[in-house]
């Protein structure tokens, strides 16, 4: 335990690294939700060119994520992971300098396509990297820390420069994400340390294949449906991408509601937005946690007990969904049970079921489809929130975390069916 121990401490800078592309990518999202009010007044938006701004970011990070891995197929990974997010800060500098919509929107496309881009090929680069299978696992649930940290950067940041006058505030803020890419992009281009690890890794890769052989095949197509291994392959893929895409639309629609609930139960405005910020703060120290429990043999015990509490939280809601105390109490347990079922395990779970050669890939084009869900299903979302029918939505999502519930426990079998536990 000591010497795994020892790895994870030893490769942290890896996990780091990737970890700061998992920041600005939930630094882009939250960035520009928070500033978009300024940025409307300030070039004088209309309604639907907010609309069109915000949908094109989304789909921009769905874009980015479909086609990130073949950007590393022709680039090259170490490459590609290099040099993403110089292009993130030209997306954002471009916010930076906006003087009306057509700036702003490719601004935001730009950021939108890298920051999808670098969550699939960053998670490759720290599996790739990682020495043994454990290691490997506790640093990619350990990236999922810079995400949460990303999200009270942008709103710290908003909250802070929200006094300053026109479009100042949310230059700043545009500003802050810039940098933060441009000093990302030289750690990850000149560290030494990361290059050694990098070769290391390779060196150790070259080894693997030439003992068991590999798939052959950069096609997900003919990995998932012409190969020896397709018939698991498949199974791995379905069960993640059903367990992922209901997560994230509950993960994305719920924080769509939860200041309006709140508001909708009398709670005041600032209670609203203060509750959401201490529990996003109490829930950091839990994602920390998760960085060991996902190598540990304690995993799947956390997912189930992490999916049940999910399931509490939204049934009290859906039962008791005008009372302050019982939204206050559901909103806390359902980000508890997130932690530990929720998007750590599902990067972890990508990592290591599938062969390098493929894993930005597929993790891209489940990241992908994932958003694009999202993003349709927000076309729907205000219809669902209104009081007549909050109690019957409430029930479908608790019907949503136990479709995936059983999508995580069939991905459970099959790990230990086909010898990956």
């Amino acid at each position: 335990m000591a010497s795994k121990s020892k790895n994870f401490q030893q490769y942290r800078p890896v996990a780091m690294a990737a970890g700061l592309g998992s920041m600005l990518g939930s630094g882009i999202i939250v960035g520009l939700s928070a500033t978009i009010p300024v940025w409307q007044q300030g070039l004088s938006l209309t309604n639907l060119q907010v609309g069109i701004i915000s949908g094109a970011l989304t789909f921009a990070i769905a874009f980015g994520s479909l086609f990130g891995g073949r950007f590393a197929e022709s680039f090259g990974l170490i490459k590609t992971f290099n040099w993403t997010n110089l292009f993130y800060g030209i997306g954002t500098l471009v916010c930076v300098f906006s003087t009306n919509f057509i700036t702003l929107l490719i601004g935001a496309v730009i950021a939108g396509i890298t920051s999808g881009c670098d969550l699939p090929i960053s998670l490759t680069v720290v599996s790739h990297d990682a020495p043994d299978n454990k290691t490997s696992s506790e640093l990619v649930s350990f990236t999922q820390v810079f995400w949460q940290v990303g999200i009270f950067i942008s709103y710290f940041c908003s909250f802070i420069v929200s006094k300053m006058g026109g479009l100042l505030g949310a230059r700043v803020v545009f500003v802050i994400l810039s940098a933060i890419a441009i000093g990302t992009w030289a750690w990850r281009t000149f560290s030494s340390k990361l290059q050694q690890f990098h070769v290391e890794g390779q060196q150790r890769y070259a080894k693997i294949a030439a003992k068991k052989g590999s798939i052959n095949t950069k096609s997900v197509f003919k990995a998932l449906f012409g190969s020896e291994n397709s018939g698991k392959l498949f199974k791995f893929f379905l069960a993640i991408l059903v367990f992922y895409v209901g997560w994230n639309l509950l993960a994305n629609t719920w924080g769509q509601f939860q200041t309006f609930m709140l508001v909708k139960a009398n709670a005041s405005q600032s209670l609203a937005t203060g509750y959401g910020i201490i529990t996003q703060l109490l829930g950091l120290p839990l994602v920390a946690l998760y960085a060991w429990i996902a190598g540990s043999k304690y995993r799947n015990l956390a997912f189930s007990i992490g999916s049940m509490v999910m399931f509490i939280a939204i049934a009290a809601m859906a039962m008791g969904g005008n009372i302050l105390w019982v939204i206050m109490g559901a909103i806390f347990l359902y980000g508890l049970g997130s932690n530990f079922s929720g998007e750590a395990l599902y990067k972890v779970w990508t990592q290591e079921s599938f062969p390098i050669e493929i894993r930005s890939s597929i993790q891209g084009i489940i990241n992908g489809i994932s958003r694009i869900c999202c993003a349709l299903f927000a076309f729907v979302t205000p219809s669902l929130v209104v009081p007549s029918v909050i109690k019957t939505t409430m029930w479908c999502f608790a019907g949503i975390v136990l479709v995936g519930w059983g999508a995580g426990l069939l991905m459970i079998h099959w790990q230990k069916k086909y010898g990956l536990e």
